[in-house]
């Protein structure tokens, strides 16, 4: 599951904690691996303190990292070309491309505006077919895992 920044820093935001955290639980346990890119752990160093220490919690064997490829590049350009996401939200179409790109399962995040956004999702998907890409899940920690 491919957490962007958003998702991990919800730990620290009385609104979306207690789902996040139930999510931390869930990479902590090792019931689901923890898939982060580069460009969310440049994020997460930029982040305050007690947001970019969260993903310290999870053991090093329940995360995988993605580095940026040339092809990741591609797909968030075609995001962009296509009018999915602004050229200034590029950071946003590299987590989706990144995540579409590795075939993970889910992609979480709060970014309600850039990322969680049913009329972005069904974009990002058209991108993602028109590519020869699968569609990529994309919710809120809140909707998974399980029922909580």
């Amino acid at each position: 599951m491919y957490a962007d920044t958003s998702a991990l820093g919800g730990c620290e935001d009385e609104e979306f904690r207690e789902p996040s955290l139930r999510l931390l639980a869930a990479f902590r346990a090792g019931d689901l691996v923890l898939v982060l890119s580069e460009v969310t752990i440049r994020e997460l160093e930029a982040a305050p303190e007690d947001v970019s220490r969260v993903i310290g919690q999870v053991p090093p064997e329940h995360i995988e990292v993605l580095s940026l490829s040339p092809e990741a590049e591609e797909l968030a350009a075609a995001y962009i070309a296509e009018g999915v996401i602004g050229p200034r939200m590029r950071a946003d179409a590299l987590h989706i491309a990144l995540a579409t790109v590795a075939r993970v399962d889910v992609l979480v995040s709060w970014n309600f505006k850039h990322v969680v956004n049913l009329k972005r999702i069904h974009a990002f998907n058209a991108v993602n077919l028109k590519n020869g890409y699968p569609i990529l899940e994309i919710r809120t920690p809140k909707e998974v895992p399980g029922d909580g």
